[in-house]
């Protein structure tokens, strides 16, 4: 019993220790890896950032006649590009601007219509009220013509028990209470 538990022991033992230089190995060759990728990559990022120096116009002079010419051309090709892109945006921007224009053109005809309408509609109101003036003050004085002959004035001073004042200033006084300015129309 004390060596199958022996062997048992030692088994587990053996793949424990298989296991762990297994992930011991693993770890190195990860490692291993892993500092080949961060050479490979700080290799790029030299190269890229040496790339973009050149591309700004710095560090010129490690290159060739060779490499200037193929820089010039990648730099006419991505300024074409650029002025592409610049064109249709301001294509679209033009398109949007002339939409909007329209509208805009649009909504101003129907502003001047209401606003003609509006005015067209004041001077009918204008007219109406000139015409209703004229009528009610014309009706006015027919009024006051027809009722001027009924009207009992008198044109000579009267006492005050009725008779007529000689010598007196002829002024208009009604024996009926009448305005003055009915009195000024009748005098006439």
């Amino acid at each position: 019993m004390q060596s199958e538990s022996m062997d048992k022991i030692l088994e587990r033992y053996e793949r424990y220790s298989y296991a762990e230089k297994v992930l011991i190995s693993a770890e190195y060759e990860t490692q291993g890896n892993w500092c080949h990728e961060y050479r490979k990559l700080k290799a790029k990022v030299e190269t890229i950032q040496k790339c973009q120096k050149h591309l700004m116009g710095e560090d010129l002079e490690t290159l060739n006649l060779k490499e200037l010419q193929q820089l010039e051309q990648q730099l006419e090709s991505s300024l074409k590009h650029i002025r592409t892109r610049k064109s249709q945006l301001m294509v679209e921007s033009i398109s949007a601007l002339q939409r909007k224009e329209k509208s805009l053109q649009e909504e101003n005809k129907v502003l001047q219509k209401e606003l003609a309408e509006k005015q067209k509609d004041q001077r009918q109101q204008v007219q109406r009220d000139q015409t209703q003036q004229q009528t009610s003050s014309s009706s006015t004085s027919f009024m006051l013509r027809e009722a001027a002959p009924t009207t009992n004035v008198s044109i000579f001073p009267v006492a005050a028990g009725g008779r007529v004042v000689e010598g007196a200033a002829a002024q208009p006084q009604a024996r009926v209470g009448l305005p003055p300015w009915m009195l000024s129309h009748l005098s006439c």
